[in-house]
């Protein structure tokens, strides 16, 4: 019996989040690179402790991916898998001092950019 070869996931990060990336520290920066490369790597198939579901979206597959976090930090990005199979990062931040507003405010701008993502013609994606 032979093993099923794993596809490598595609990852997007829309302009917002690529924009919070390029501002991290070098060591906040590495960890985030680290969890990004497992959801390249995991696709659907990761878990808690590095990725976890959202509740409290109408967007019912949207996850948080939770990287390891440098001194103080509590670093979350939300994603959702597009149609296309696509891991979409919608959503960047250091939710450290404000636990559940961060919630509140992110789940929004994620179910905000999401439509917009779907809206975008393919071509305009980077």
């Amino acid at each position: 019996m032979g093993y099923a070869q794993r596809v490598p996931w595609e990852i997007i990060l829309v302009p917002e989040v690529k924009d919070w990336f390029i501002e991290l520290d070098d060591a906040s920066a590495d960890q985030v690179r680290a969890a990004i490369e497992l959801l390249h790597e995991q696709g659907p198939a990761m878990t808690r402790p590095l990725s976890d579901r959202i509740t409290g979206s109408r967007l019912h597959n949207l996850k948080e991916l939770r990287p390891g976090s440098a001194g103080r930090t509590e670093i979350r990005i939300l994603y959702i898998f597009d149609p296309a199979r696509q891991a979409i990062l919608l959503v960047a931040g250091d939710k450290s001092g404000s636990w559940k507003t961060w919630y509140t405010d992110a789940i929004k701008l994620a179910e905000e950019r999401y439509e917009r993502y779907l809206s975008t013609p393919a071509e305009e994606i980077e």
